[in-house]
């Protein structure tokens, strides 16, 4: 049985469920935003000669990655619950082969001029193109290892800048 009591849901078949909602930024001015990330995805030897030879079945990961991530900037509203739709203005997203370390690291560049910052539209550019690489690549390779995604720069907003 469910039934709210003081603003949270209570089911007994469920652990307790708070209430929560999306933060009002109406009163924020519109200021230019900004926020750069960057992740990896750890690949085997053979996997990263297929990438830097441009020999992959399903074509130029690389440039799927880097698609996908700009894609992916511009839905994060639609992923995450809570994130308020952002009038972006530009998305930068690198995918660089790093051949010795066997990885591909990948950084995003994102701006906007709105009430609210950019930062998980960066980090979700870095993701969903780690992820693109992954599904590019997996029929050589399941042992692949996506990571030390990260917020590298803020700036705009009341909570000032940002750097790592």
């Amino acid at each position: 049985m469910t039934r709210k009591k003081e603003g949270r849901i209570e089911n007994k078949n469920l652990p307790e469920i708070r209430i929560i909602k999306m933060v009002e930024v109406a009163e924020k001015p519109e200021t230019l935003r900004q926020a750069e990330a960057r992740g990896e995805i750890k690949v085997s030897a053979e996997v990263m000669r297929l990438i830097t030879e441009n020999r992959l079945p399903k074509g130029d990961v690389l440039t799927a990655a880097r698609l996908a991530g700009i894609q992916a900037a511009k839905k994060t509203s639609e992923l995450i619950p809570l994130c308020h739709p952002l009038r972006i203005t530009s998305v930068e997203v690198e995918v660089n082969p790093r051949a010795a370390r066997n990885l591909v690291e990948v950084k995003s560049l994102v701006r906007a001029v709105d009430r609210t910052g950019v930062e998980m539209e960066a980090l979700t550019a870095v993701a969903v193109a780690c992820l693109t690489v992954y599904d590019m690549c997996k029929a050589f390779d399941k042992r692949m290892v996506i990571g030390e995604i990260h917020l590298i720069t803020k700036s705009g907003g009341k909570s000032g800048d940002f750097h790592w």
